[in-house]
């Protein structure tokens, strides 16, 4: 009889975690009258990107956060999407600032992104917090984690416990995802490798993988046979292919569902896999960055101190 891997189901897990942060934030304001606030800017008129600063929003009204949309034209000028920044940064309410990715052309991306105080960047893109998570130890209890390598890291403490010793292979390098992820595998203690395009012998490295994260963005480039027996795979790939029979469109992830499920322990489906997770994770960020502020504003130390939702510490 053929064996058939667990389904990690993260849509289940992104409900807990936001019913937790739901209670965080109403203790946080019960105990000093602050809430949270979400402050989203998108540029352009993406329907992609568009869905995806509706949804942030709506979701961090259903935990009892505040939360603001900032529209604005394709043609903006730097300048003034800098400016809007400036603003926010300024502006007390503010917890979180989240830049929706992609940009225009003319826009410098990396310049909007070291704008956004390193406090409020709730997406830890700032290169302050990649410089904290690229550091170990205690005295950075209080870095802001890039959310969709948060939310994998939370799917794979709650599938394996401890990840001690563990071969990982984490395939993609984007800022966004790849190399965060394995900042946190290794602090994790895995031994950490790191694949992409210029990989060689992808398949090879991939059967040592005791957890297998591939965040490469290309439908079906995991065969199930390049598994090793009883890994966990973590499929972060969110990509759109015609749908069966030519009719529509269908989501994929880089791996090869059907075929890796019967040989992983334990795999995480696309869609309801990692992406329920990643807004569930932007919204325990913007929390975390509230209770930071408020400490500051006290003359408290934020790290260290345990979050008021008792959220999973990574």
């Amino acid at each position: 009889m053929t064996a058939t891997a667990r389904i990690i189901d993260g849509k289940r897990r992104a409900d807990q975690l936001r019913r937790d942060i739901a209670i965080g934030v109403e203790r946080l304001r019960d105990e000093s009258g602050v809430v949270p606030k979400l402050a989203a800017i998108l540029v352009g008129d993406d329907p992609a990107s568009a869905i995806y600063v509706r949804r942030k929003g709506e979701q961090a009204a259903a935990v009892g956060m505040q939360s603001e949309s900032h529209r604005l034209s394709a043609t903006i000028s730097q300048d003034e999407l800098l400016a809007l920044i400036d603003r926010l940064n300024h502006d007390g309410t503010v917890h979180g600032i989240l830049v929706q990715l992609p940009l225009p052309p003319h826009i410098d991306k990396a310049a909007v992104l070291r704008r956004v105080d390193p406090r409020k960047d709730v997406d830890g893109f700032h290169p302050v917090n990649v410089g904290l998570l690229a550091s170990d130890g205690e005295a950075v209890d209080g870095r802001i984690i890039p959310c969709t390598p948060m939310g994998c890291m939370m799917l794979l403490a709650d599938e394996l416990g401890s990840l001690e010793g563990l071969n990982a292979v984490v395939v993609g390098c984007s800022n966004i995802v790849g190399r965060p992820m394995a900042q946190l595998l290794l602090q994790a203690r895995c031994t950490v490798s790191i694949a992409h395009i210029h990989t060689r012998d992808l398949p090879e490295l991939v059967a040592r993988a005791d957890i297998l994260v591939s965040a490469a963005g290309a439908p079906g480039l995991i065969r199930g046979s390049w598994i090793k027996p009883g890994a966990v795979v973590v499929d972060v790939g969110i990509n759109r292919v015609p749908g069966d029979n030519g009719n529509g469109s269908r989501i994929v992830g880089d791996v090869c569902f059907d075929e890796a499920k019967a040989r992983a322990a334990a795999i995480t489906p696309v869609p309801g896999g990692v992406g329920p997770m990643t807004i569930a994770c932007l919204l325990e960020n913007t929390l975390r960055a509230a209770i930071a502020m408020k400490s500051d504003r006290d003359g408290e130390a934020a790290v260290g101190k345990e979050p008021a939702s008792q959220l999973v510490r990574i």
